[in-house]
């Protein structure tokens, strides 16, 4: 009985592998990550680096680049952060504005005056 349940534990596993594999192979991930792997076999000076050069090959940034995005990256966070700040505080004043202003216009009412007479 137990033989039975690993086998079919084998299996599921065996199909999921080769489920993953079709998507991997369908998706073209296999083709592109073996033209590069050749690419790196037939280089005759081998990179110091080989992840970097896959990265290179596959379009995506070098080590220095990659540093110099996050770099930026982290200068536009915080200039963000400083531009919400002074948004924020813009819409405060503003909203402050707008309540001072409906008070006066309360209290010109109360006080029987109507915005409309001064015109």
């Amino acid at each position: 009985m137990l033989n039975l349940v690993l086998f079919v534990c084998l299996q599921e596993k065996e199909a999921k592998k080769e489920a993953f594999r079709k998507y991997l192979e369908s998706s073209g991930v296999l083709d592109a990550l073996t033209k590069v792997l050749v690419a790196l076999y037939e280089q005759n000076d081998k990179p110091s680096s080989a992840v970097e050069f896959v990265q290179q090959k596959l379009g995506g940034p070098s080590l220095s680049e990659y540093e110099k995005l996050q770099a930026e990256m982290s200068d536009l966070q915080i200039r963000y952060n400083e531009l919400l700040a002074v948004h924020q505080e813009t819409c405060s004043q503003l909203e402050a504005i707008k309540n001072t202003q409906r008070e006066a216009s309360s209290k010109e009412n109360v006080e029987g005056e109507h915005p409309t007479e001064n015109l």
